[in-house]
């Protein structure tokens, strides 16, 4: 059996249509697509405790469904006592269907979690079509058992998308379902 998530089913039969009309492409390929979603967290309390690394690793691998790697400083910085090589973060970059399951449960699920939820800021956009949004509790998704979590850290999230342009990337984020402020 061949399954399809439900943010890429209304891509394919709905989401293209619209913006066909809405931006005048003259063919498919013009149209915006999600590229990727990298969702990553910077910690800088992992120079002095490992175990918090290995925390956030198993953490977002668990959000993600997909081994999260760990990140390491490229150079000194005597003012934050780091050597080259140490780790600050760690990263996954979800793509295909797992980038519309993640997104899905985003949208469906964590989000709403959220307390005092009214939607995210649209000002977040890069220039290039890409979007940026920071989480500040890793805890808004139902995988996480809030028990078992040592420390609240909290996440970055960035879509990438083929939008040549910022109009192009937030009416495509829209139409997925992802809850912008009201101006």
């Amino acid at each position: 059996m061949f399954y399809l998530p439900r943010p890429q089913i209304l891509y394919k039969n709905k989401i293209i249509p619209i913006l066909i009309k809405e931006f005048g492409y003259k063919s498919i390929m013009e149209v915006p697509k999600m590229k990727k979603i990298v969702i990553s967290q910077g910690i800088g309390e992992a120079i002095n405790d490992k175990k918090i690394i290995n925390n956030a690793i198993e953490e977002i691998s668990i959000i993600t469904g997909q081994k999260a790697v760990p990140c390491l400083s490229k150079r000194d910085e005597s003012g934050f006592k780091l050597r080259k090589g140490m780790f600050v973060g760690c990263k996954v970059t979800l793509r295909r269907q797992k980038m519309y399951e993640f997104l899905d449960r985003l949208i469906t699920i964590a989000l709403p979690r959220v307390r005092d939820f009214n939607g995210i800021k649209n000002n977040s956009f890069d220039g290039k079509g890409n979007y940026n949004l920071g989480i500040i509790e890793q805890i808004i998704f139902p995988e996480i058992n809030i028990d078992k979590t040592k420390k609240i850290l909290g996440m970055n999230i960035a879509f990438v998308t083929s939008a040549k342009t910022d109009k192009e990337a937030l009416s495509l984020l829209k139409y997925f379902g992802i809850p912008f402020k009201k101006k």
